[in-house]
C-alpha cells in the first residue's frame, strides 16, 4: 500500500510538474484566467456551504446576531481579498516590463507550482484575519466593483468596434444589412427588456419612483447612444451603441434585482430561480470579461485605444450609418437608397 502511494504522490508530482512547464513555455494569460475562475468557484462553493464552518471560527463569529446571509458575505470577501492580493502583487512586479529580456518575465510564465501554493496561501490567511479587516475590504470593493464595470463597458466597444469593422471591411451589402439588422434587434431587445422591468420592479398601487428614474434613465441612454453615435463629429456606429444599450438593461435588472426580499417595489421577491440565474450569467459575464482583456491586452499595444473605422470606398446607406455619419445632398441619398 505504501508503495502504491509513494506512485501515485510521484505521478502527481511529476503532472503538475509537467503541467507547469507547459504553461510557461506557452503563454501563461490562459493559466492566470483559469486561477481565476478557480476563485470564483471557491467562492461559489464556500457561500452556499462555508457558513456552518465560519461559524465554529471564534474570531469570525464574535456576535450570536449574524445572520447566514453575513456569514456568506464573509467567505466570499475572504476568498476575494485574497485573491486580489495576489493578483495585485503579480501586477505591481510586473511595472515596467517591457520585453521579454527582462528578468521579470521569467516570473511571469514560469514559477507555476509557487504561485498556485502562494494564491492558496494566501486565500486561507484571509480566514485568519478580524471582521474589521474584511469589512474595510468589502466596503472599498463596492467602488472597485463599479470601476470594473467601467472597464467591462470599455472591453464591450472594443469587441464591437472590432465586430463591427470587420465586417465593413468585407466591402459588401449583405454584411452592411446584417450590421443594421442587428442593431434593429440589439435596440428592440433593450426597450423590450426595459418595459418587461416596468412590471417586474413597478408593482401597482406601490410608490416605486426610484425604480421607475433608472429604467427610464436606462431606455433615454439608449437613444441617447444611437444619436451620439449618428452624429457626425463622432464617427461612431450604431453596433456598438446597441449592444450598450442591451448591456445596461442588463445593468439595470441586475441592480433592481438586488434590492431587499421584503421591498415592496421589488416584484420577483428574489424567487431561488431568479436568484440562481442572475448569478451565473454575471459568473459568465465576469470570466468572459477578464478572459477577452487578458487575451486582447496580451496580444495587442493597441487595446483600449479609440478604434478607427475604415473610410472611403462605397457609397451605400449602411456604410453612411456604421462608418462615417456624414451630410450628403439629398440627390446622392436617393442614390444610395437605390438598391
Amino acid at each position: 500500500m505504501s508503495w502504491c502511494l509513494s506512485c501515485c504522490t510521484a505521478s502527481t508530482c511529476g503532472l503538475c510538474g509537467s503541467v507547469a512547464s507547459g504553461i510557461s513555455n506557452k503563454s501563461a494569460r490562459l493559466a492566470y484566467c483559469g486561477l481565476f475562475g478557480l476563485s470564483l468557484i471557491v467562492s461559489w462553493i464556500l457561500r452556499e456551504v462555508g457558513a456552518p464552518l465560519l461559524k465554529k471560527i471564534p474570531w469570525i463569529s464574535s456576535s450570536e446576531t449574524h445572520t447566514k446571509v453575513w456569514y456568506q458575505t464573509q467567505a466570499v470577501l475572504r476568498v476575494s481579498m485574497g485573491n486580489f492580493l495576489f493578483f495585485a502583487a503579480f501586477a505591481l512586479i510586473m511595472i515596467g516590463v517591457k520585453d521579454q529580456n527582462d528578468r521579470r518575465d521569467s516570473w511571469h510564465h514560469g514559477g507555476w507550482i509557487a504561485k498556485m501554493v502562494i494564491w492558496l496561501l494566501l486565500v486561507i490567511l484571509m480566514f485568519f484575519m478580524p471582521d474589521i479587516v474584511i469589512t474595510i475590504y468589502g466596503v472599498l470593493s463596492k467602488f472597485g466593483a463599479g470601476l470594473f464595470l467601467l472597464v467591462q463597458v470599455i472591453i464591450l466597444l472594443d469587441f464591437t468596434h472590432s465586430w463591427n469593422d470587420a465586417w465593413v471591411e468585407k466591402d459588401e451589402q449583405k454584411w452592411y444589412i446584417a450590421l443594421l439588422v442587428v442593431s434593429i434587434v440589439c435596440y428592440l431587445a433593450a426597450f423590450a427588456f426595459s418595459g418587461v422591468l416596468f412590471i417586474w420592479f413597478n408593482p401597482s398601487g406601490e410608490d416605486c419612483g426610484l425604480n421607475i428614474f433608472f429604467i427610464v434613465m436606462t431606455m433615454i441612454l439608449a437613444f441617447g447612444f444611437a444619436v451620439i453615435a449618428l452624429h457626425p463629429k463622432v464617427n461612431g456606429s450604431l453596433l456598438p451603441a446597441s449592444v450598450i444599450s442591451v448591456y445596461s438593461a442588463y445593468v439595470c435588472f441586475t441592480a433592481l434585482s438586488s434590492e431587499p426580499r421584503d421591498y415592496a417595489c421589488n416584484g420577483l421577491h428574489h424567487s431561488k430561480a431568479v436568484s440562481v440565474s442572475t448569478l451565473l450569467l454575471g459568473m459568465a459575464t465576469t470570466v468572459l470579461s477578464v478572459l477577452y482583456s487578458a487575451l486582447r491586452a496580451g496580444s495587442s499595444t493597441t487595446f483600449l485605444s479609440p478604434p478607427t473605422s475604415p473610410k472611403g470606398g462605397t457609397q451605400s446607406l449602411f456604410v453612411i450609418l456604421y462608418v462615417q455619419p456624414k451630410v450628403i445632398s439629398s440627390s446622392k441619398l436617393v442614390e444610395c437608397c437605390n438598391l
